[in-house]
């Protein structure tokens, strides 16, 4: 690619930083760097045409985590790490909100709720077991009852006859969530280059050398914020997972409010602008689904199908419009890794799936690195 002198000169001279990603955290991360250092020349290099990943791929569930993953995570963390982590999602999700406004990402707390299919009757009754012994473990943090059980009023079929219910959880929109960012960012005169792929990255004693897919550029510092395809740039343990949706038309009297998770998280689904949006079914084939190739395939297109006629939308009828996948980055831990590589490249990945409840706040952490 011959780019003119023009080109060169305008966005790809004199940049102090160089963010690698343009969703939630690699935005988030350039406000930040902005609002440090306001008179800096910062550039964001984005791979597709919309912000790759997951950020505009989500259902916009703004959750800090249902009961049994609460439960699941108390296996593999302490119990410190776990309040560490609902915390940091609370903080995250305050500071989205602060930053752009409840009013401009559609954000609505209507609750979220955990359904139990009959057969999972041991991890229903573990649920059922634990829900106070977790409340009293997020009363420091909430300040309130977090976790109850209802009647299952929505007309599931081959459900539990209760259900959880977290009255904290909220949604958003993921697409005006996505658009407020990047005006925030192209108002403050952060420079935004889409269809560009970053190669690899050299780093030398007081710069970085970054190649591209269409040409080179140094950078005083670099900013990796690409999450599920970090192992592509980075030496970190970030695993792929993909993640595939799909989405109703609209649908009459669909009377569906709130956020709903079923086995154990590996489903969700809720109401968004009167159609059912679904998604899920990774662990029918964890091994396919740890790529970062977009795409779906019928064993988790033709379940998610089977669910919404069986158990979800039960009588009703339905037609799918959209389907979809985004590329999480998941590890064995769930805390995400946010740390300077070496002196002049540092990254923000590995969130989790939680990229809505801390992406926002991974992403100013990342800035003040450098601080």
């Amino acid at each position: 690619m011959h780019l003119s002198y023009w080109e060169i000169k305008s966005w790809l001279t004199n940049v102090d930083f160089t963010v690698v990603g343009s969703g939630i955290v690699g935005l988030s991360c350039a406000l930040e760097l902005r609002r440090l250092y306001p008179k800096s020349n910062i550039l964001v290099l984005e791979k597709g045409k919309l912000p790759q990943g997951a950020s505009t791929k989500n259902a916009g569930f703004a959750c800090f985590g249902s009961l049994s993953e609460i439960i699941d995570d108390l296996n593999n963390h302490t119990e410190q790490e776990v309040l560490e982590l609902i915390q940091k999602r609370i903080d995250g999700l305050n500071l989205l909100r602060e930053t752009l406004g409840d009013e401009t990402i559609d954000y609505q707390p209507n609750g979220g709720y955990e359904l139990f299919l009959d057969r999972d009757e041991e991890l229903y009754s573990t649920c059922l077991d634990q829900k106070n012994a977790i409340n009293k473990l997020l009363e420091p943090v909430f300040k309130n009852e977090v976790f109850s059980f209802v009647d299952n009023r929505f007309g599931f079929e081959n459900i539990t006859q209760k259900i959880g219910f977290n009255k904290f959880e909220g949604q958003i929109d993921t697409g005006k969530m996505m658009q407020a960012l990047l005006h925030k960012a192209y108002v403050s005169g952060i420079k935004i280059l889409n269809n560009c792929t970053v190669k690899s990255i050299e780093n030398d004693r007081d710069k970085v050398h970054i190649h591209t897919s269409d040409f080179e550029l140094k950078s005083r510092k670099l900013f990796v914020a690409t999450n599920g395809f970090a192992s592509q740039l980075i030496n970190e343990t970030v695993q792929p997972a993909r993640a595939q949706v799909l989405i109703t038309k609209p649908i009459e009297n669909l009377h569906l409010k709130g956020t709903f998770h079923l086995d154990q998280g590996y489903y969700y689904f809720r109401n968004i602008d009167q159609r059912l949006l679904f998604g899920g079914g990774r662990n029918l084939d964890f091994k396919t689904e740890e790529t970062t190739e977009f795409g779906e395939t019928k064993l988790v297109q033709n379940k998610l199908e089977e669910l919404l006629r069986t158990t979800i939308l039960p009588n009703t009828h339905f037609e799918i419009e959209h389907r979809w996948s985004g590329i999480m980055g998941v590890g064995s831990q769930k805390k995400p890794i946010v740390k300077p590589l070496n002196d002049n490249v540092l990254c923000g990945v590995r969130l989790g799936g939680m990229g809505v409840a801390i992406g926002s706040s991974v992403g100013k952490d990342l800035a003040n690195l450098i601080k």
